[in-house]
């Protein structure tokens, strides 16, 4: 080919050049908000369409321009911050346990001066859910049930045909909780309350049977009581889960003393005060 063909040729390959440049700095003029860039520099081709061309002033200022184009990057980050906020707070703003155990008889319910032992050894569930002030204090509404079985010199004292009994404790009482070790995977805590206790003693007799041929237990005679009571304790818990044994559960075990003021022996239907030592194991959170 003759040197003046390629001069021709070569022509033709700068002004097509030239036009691809004078267009793409007219697309990127149009998409930023700088009215005058200088030059341009090809972005990597992973990023996004936008973004493809890289806005250069004389100055320098090619950051602060790519700032100001895109403001909404900002104010995602401080929605995202924001809601990261929420959840910190919203982790630590609720408490909640659920356990059982077993309860056992102490002081008046185990005294003989008044015709007792009133109650032997039961079992016990306990659920609660509450607000979380801090790391060490939480304030919990708890649900209490506790079944006593009835002792036999008890039962047969009632003298009306009883083979059987119990008595059933319902509470409704406000917790507080206040953690000694927060941070640290075994923690001590102690904890105590009050309210509303309601305490009912049956008297029952077995007879046979029901539809699938098992023995049944009917009552023969019972009495109740809705009066205040309070429980103090205290309880040892871990942290299980997380990756370095962080994790905000924690298996507890925890004892407390109960005291009812249940009508005194001297009244009808009445045994005196009620008082217990359940012992509960089960999950914090």
């Amino acid at each position: 080919m003759s040197f003046p063909h390629w001069m021709s040729l070569m022509r033709r390959v700068s002004f097509l050049w030239v036009a691809a440049i004078l267009a793409a700095d007219a697309a990127s003029a149009q998409s930023s908000t700088s009215p005058s860039p200088f030059k341009f520099s090809l972005a990597s081709s992973g990023e996004s369409r936008s973004d493809a061309y890289q806005l250069l002033t004389g100055d320098g200022l090619g950051g602060a321009t790519a700032s100001s184009a895109n403001p909404a990057a900002g104010a995602g980050g401080g929605a995202g911050q924001q809601k990261q906020g929420w959840k910190k707070v919203a982790s630590h703003g609720f408490a909640f346990d659920l356990g059982a155990g077993f309860n056992a008889p102490i002081g008046n319910d185990t005294s003989k001066a008044y015709g007792g032992p009133f109650i032997t050894w039961g079992g016990n569930l306990t659920a609660g859910g509450g607000l979380r002030f801090s790391q060490r204090l939480s304030l919990l509404g708890e649900f209490q049930f506790l079944d006593n079985k009835l002792p036999g010199s008890f039962i047969a004292e009632a003298g009306d045909g009883a083979t059987n009994g119990n008595t059933h404790i319902v509470s409704l009482t406000a917790e507080p909780v206040l953690e000694l070790f927060p941070k640290r995977t075994y923690d001590i805590y102690l904890t105590g309350g009050g309210g509303y206790y309601h305490k009912s003693t049956n008297f029952n007799v077995q007879t046979c049977c029901d539809f699938y041929g098992y023995p049944v237990s009917v009552n023969t005679n019972s009495f109740s009581s809705n009066q205040a009571g309070g429980n103090l304790g205290f309880g040892l818990d871990r942290r299980v889960g997380g990756l370095y044994g962080d994790g905000k559960m924690k298996l507890f075990a925890e004892a407390r003393y109960i005291f009812i003021d249940t009508p005194p022996i001297s009244q009808t239907n009445g045994l005196g005060k009620t008082e217990l030592l359940p012992v509960t194991i089960g999950l914090r959170w």
